[in-house]
């Protein structure tokens, strides 16, 4: 039989000192603390029969998967279609001076699209995607999907059958938090959402990306 549950684990806290919306840009590793969140994130599933370990590309979720990997003693399979979404804001401040900026309001036209980057319903379809496949992809056990907040969020909504629209600040999905799913009828139902990091939060300058 494939794997029992899929465990979508967010990485860590990033090294942002100028505190931009970093997005798929590069060299946006974790800072010390979020190398602590991730390895807290691991003591979660201890014991569990995790037999497959999946991470984004990013520099980021390479990082919060190593303590996976050692853990569970797994190689990092990197899956593209858990990367962040593309985003127009890369590397800027999100504050209001920048969304207020007659520059960037074409970019807010759209928020249920949204306007400003990669479709939702492509983020909750290559999701979804992925973990059927990571799922197939084993004979039992568990898998880890290491990813990033909104493609989290996505698949979590679309499989509530919540709209996919929503307000970024009202997001269920802290810094190494784990949101994990069982497969049954043909579909995936979530089953837990747990922040092994959350006494790690408050000391935490960097919430990530939007």
């Amino acid at each position: 039989m494939p794997a029992d549950l899929v465990h979508l684990v967010r990485h860590g806290e990033v090294h942002n000192p100028d505190r931009v919306l970093y997005g798929r840009l590069p060299h946006f590793g974790l800072s010390d603390l979020g190398h602590r969140m991730a390895a807290a994130s691991v003591t979660l599933l201890a014991g569990h029969p995790v037999s497959a370990l999946y991470a984004s590309p990013l520099q980021r979720a390479q990082e919060s998967a190593a303590p996976w990997a050692e853990g569970f003693g797994l190689d990092v399979r990197t899956e593209p279609r858990i990367i962040e979404p593309t985003n127009r804001f890369e590397g800027k401040r999100m504050n209001g001076r920048t969304l207020a900026d007659p520059r960037h309001w074409h970019l807010l036209r759209n928020p249920r699209l949204p306007s400003w980057g990669e479709p939702f319903a492509d983020i909750a379809a290559r999701m979804l995607s992925a973990m059927n496949d990571a799922r197939d992809s084993v004979d039992s056990g568990e898998v880890v999907m290491v990813s990033h907040q909104l493609p989290i969020w996505m698949a979590h909504r679309a499989l509530a059958g919540e709209p996919l629209h929503h307000d970024p600040r009202k997001r269920r999905c802290s810094l190494s938090s784990v949101t994990s799913f069982t497969w049954g009828d043909g579909r995936f139902t979530e089953t837990d959402y747990q922040e092994p990091s959350a006494d790690l939060i408050a000391e935490s300058t960097d919430l990530g990306a939007v």
